[in-house]
């Protein structure tokens, strides 16, 4: 069971801090100040509860429940995008693929999507292990100028279907990119 373990002013400053972190991967800038932070925080996942598909969650860990260390969400939209991100002192433990399927299993009872999708950049293959350790399949690999950061990126696009459907691919990374092309495993 999910519970809301952590204060507004602890979340606000572990967000202010991951953002801050050198991954290359989040998809955003590092944001400068904490009124930016709660924004931000605001915006891209606290007003996703008032929606219908509002599966975004602070990772936490078990001895510090208040303490949040990263994050996993399902992004509204067709593509049900899964994403992940976890500060770099926790990696290698496991915490993404636990917190990953907690929140896929939480999707298959709530209902109502028929997939998910996941993508990596190739220089992150352990983003692919996450997605493969929680049952999703490589779909395809595409190139794309990768918007905020303008820099090119090869992805790998992952699918976990979840209305028994396994044949029926998301294709719209495929269609929008003209650089695509299924790698051999």
């Amino acid at each position: 069971a999910y519970r809301n373990a952590c204060r507004m002013d602890v979340l606000l400053q572990r967000l202010f801090y991951f953002s801050k972190l050198e991954t290359g991967a989040l998809p955003w800038f590092p944001v400068e100040t904490l009124a930016e932070a709660e924004k931000f925080l605001r915006e891209r996942f606290l007003d996703t509860y008032r929606t219908e598909t509002g599966w975004r969650y602070a990772v936490c860990l078990r001895e510090e429940p208040e303490r949040p260390v990263g994050y996993v969400n399902i992004a509204p939209g067709e593509a049900h995008d899964l994403g992940y991100g976890l500060e770099k002192a926790c990696w290698h433990r496991g915490l993404m693929t636990e917190a990953a399927r907690a929140v896929v299993e939480q999707v298959r009872r709530d209902g109502g999507l028929p997939f998910l999708t996941a993508t990596h950049d190739v220089l992150n293959p352990r983003s692919g292990g996450v997605m493969q350790n929680i049952g999703m399949t490589y779909r395809y690999s595409y190139e794309e100028l990768w918007q905020p950061k303008n820099r090119p990126v090869t992805f790998r696009m992952y699918q976990l279907d979840l209305n028994g459907r396994e044949n029926e691919t998301y294709r719209k990374y495929w269609d929008r990119h003209p650089v695509h092309f299924v790698e051999n495993p």
